[in-house]
């Protein structure tokens, strides 16, 4: 598909109904209607394995987009993948885990509303927006754009001989028509080994970037049989969606495999024991969209 269309479908294919509230998400990450306090709890009916306060997600269920010039998998609806029991995990919106072609890309288009979050893992992303930026983002860097009353940008590989593998992250706001703004860095990736890194907080001068959402985000990479312990920030509001981007990891008992996800919620902490050589991403959201 070419990019034209892709953006087009992108639009037409997010009007959806949460738990019977109707909202409209488009590619411009607008939601016209936050009235549903409980939006965030849409995954229950998934029946797929889980406990009471969990949710699975393996990494062959997720949605699956091949356009050519791009190839997504997308956790949660996105453009022409429609699955109502997979809308978001709480303010987490958007979770897609994309490769792009050798100088292909995403050209120009419109977002408002959304906190945007994109974390390259091989290759090189250039980024060009209406706010003046025109950067380059490589693996090792993490970047966040508060689209608030309006952004046009584009992506697109930097690299003229490999594809770019990034991951695309959407996280509702907690305010809305907030001047748009933006910002990247790069991270020590040996914060993080066999420990948790920060990497995304809503505070200005905490480690990492900052969203307008009390969320946190956190990156580790554990040596096999190696532990570590999560604490909740905001326990009695948020859960965690955990994202395994590499190996084997066992999560609270629960065995999870490459680019398998498992939400949580309910909890204070989370324990894992690395079953092999793993990288994880930890993403701490409000499970309500008004917390």
């Amino acid at each position: 598909m070419k990019r034209k269309d892709f953006l087009k479908n992108a639009v037409a294919a997010s009007a959806f109904t949460v738990l019977g509230v109707s909202a409209l998400a488009n590619a411009s990450g607008t939601l016209k209607s936050y009235t549903n306090k409980n939006k965030g709890y849409n995954h229950l009916s998934n029946k797929e394995r889980k406990t009471m306060n969990t949710v699975l997600h393996k990494a062959d269920t997720r949605g699956h987009a091949n356009h050519g010039w791009l190839r997504s998998r997308h956790t949660f609806s996105f453009a022409n993948y429609h699955h109502p029991e997979r809308m978001n995990f709480g303010a987490l919106r958007v979770l897609n885990d994309d490769i792009v072609s050798e100088s292909q890309g995403f050209g120009t288009h419109p977002h408002k509303d959304m906190e945007i979050v994109s974390i390259p893992l091989e290759g090189d992303l250039k980024h060009k927006d209406n706010m003046g930026n025109e950067t380059i983002i490589k693996a090792g860097d993490i970047q966040v754009m508060s689209a608030g009353t309006g952004v046009m940008h584009s992506e697109y590989n930097n690299n003229p001989d490999q594809p770019v593998k990034f991951l695309q992250i959407w996280v509702f706001p907690n305010k809305q028509n907030v001047e748009p703004r933006y910002d990247q860095m790069t991270l020590n990736s040996a914060d993080r080994r066999n420990k948790l890194q920060q990497v995304l907080s809503p505070n200005t001068d905490d480690a990492g970037v900052w969203v307008h959402q009390n969320a946190w985000f956190h990156m580790t990479r554990l040596d096999k049989d190696k532990t570590l312990t999560y604490q909740l920030k905001n326990p009695k509001n948020n859960g965690v969606y955990v994202f395994v981007l590499k190996g084997d990891v066992s999560i609270n008992e629960q065995k999870l495999n490459e680019r398998d996800g498992l939400g949580i919620w309910d909890i204070a902490t989370l324990d894992f024991k690395a079953d092999s050589d793993t990288e994880l991403l930890l993403m701490e959201v409000p499970m309500q969209l008004n917390k």
